[in-house]
């Protein structure tokens, strides 16, 4: 039952954002369903080879407790920065309106970069005691 009332509520947003889109005219449309087509074209062609490939490049560079929160860490970062094209070089801004793209999106992006490599490091170092604890290797407790 829920998963109907839920489908129902995604069915009726949908439909006010077409309708919505619809109401813009054909231009809106237009633009709306290039950007569709983009995303999907720059996920499959560009985003998911270069990070297969640079995931394949990091296990053979990288120490196993590394490999996985790398991959991690890459995906979130090449996915965020692939969506953040169009506020990163502020497409779309016009000066008769400064409440459009109002904030310094490259900081954001910055922050963003800096806490998920944050995060690669420490999952990496959890790997890492983690491993050498089962193995008795240096640093293990006992």
């Amino acid at each position: 039952m829920i998963r109907v009332v839920l489908g129902a509520l995604g069915v009726a947003a949908a439909s006010y954002g077409g309708w919505l889109l619809y109401d813009r005219g054909w231009d809106a449309f237009v633009a709306a369903a290039t950007w569709l087509v983009a995303g999907v074209v720059l996920h499959d062609g560009l985003l998911a080879p270069l990070t297969i490939l640079v995931c394949v490049l990091a296990t053979r560079l990288l120490p196993a407790p590394a490999r996985g929160p790398a991959a991690a860490g890459l995906v979130v970062l090449g996915s965020v920065t692939l969506l953040a094209v169009p506020v990163l070089g502020r497409f779309g801004a016009r000066p008769d309106n400064s409440t459009l793209l109002d904030r310094n999106y490259a900081a954001g992006w910055a922050v963003l970069a800096a806490l998920t490599v944050a995060g690669v490091v420490l999952a990496t170092y959890a790997a890492t005691r983690r491993t050498r604890r089962r193995t008795g290797g240096p640093g293990a407790r006992g």
